[in-house]
């Protein structure tokens, strides 16, 4: 998609080099870790299905309220360049400000974004989710267009830095 990142897979203002994934992944079988894998789950679905309706998406957020409620959380995008494309990196930090301002609402939440996978060749779903207790977890999945519509590999797991619970 046009108005995709460039990017390697990292959320935006990520250093790729450090890996803080050991630090950052919850025990496994808890509360927390479910709540991360609910939401993570949930934005990249919704990711998939834009993909195969749309050919790609807008960044988007996916939030886990208190009350254990799903939502989604969209920005409108500013207008199109002299080129015709949006600017998708100004919409994720947008969707980010949104999270960070309602974050007291919510036990966890996620990020997705399409970028762009050099190392794969394709175009890729960037997840990312941030529990409230410090636990994050993130997954990319490479999509290409074919023939017959969109083809998705496989998940492969990503580092994230928190971008909503900081300071």
């Amino acid at each position: 998609m046009s108005q995709s990142p460039q990017a390697t897979g990292n959320p935006a203002g990520e250093d790729p080099g450090q890996d803080n994934s050991a630090a950052a992944i919850p025990e496994p079988g808890s509360v927390q870790e479910s709540e991360l894998r609910d939401t993570l789950g949930t934005a990249i679905g919704m990711a998939q299905e834009h993909v195969l309706q749309n050919g790609g998406f807008l960044p988007f957020g996916i939030t886990l309220s208190n009350d254990g409620e799903l939502r989604i959380v969209l920005v409108t995008p500013n207008e199109p360049d002299e080129n015709g494309h949006l600017d998708a990196e100004q919409m994720l930090a947008d969707v980010q400000a949104l999270l960070r301002q309602g974050r007291d609402d919510y036990r966890a939440v996620a990020i997705a974004y399409d970028v762009n996978l050099p190392e794969h060749g394709s175009d890729g779903i960037t997840g990312a989710a941030e529990h409230r207790d410090g636990g994050v977890m993130a997954a990319i999945v490479p999509y290409v267009a074919t023939d017959e519509g969109f083809t998705f590999g496989a998940m492969e797991p990503d580092t994230h830095q928190p971008t909503v619970w900081v300071d």
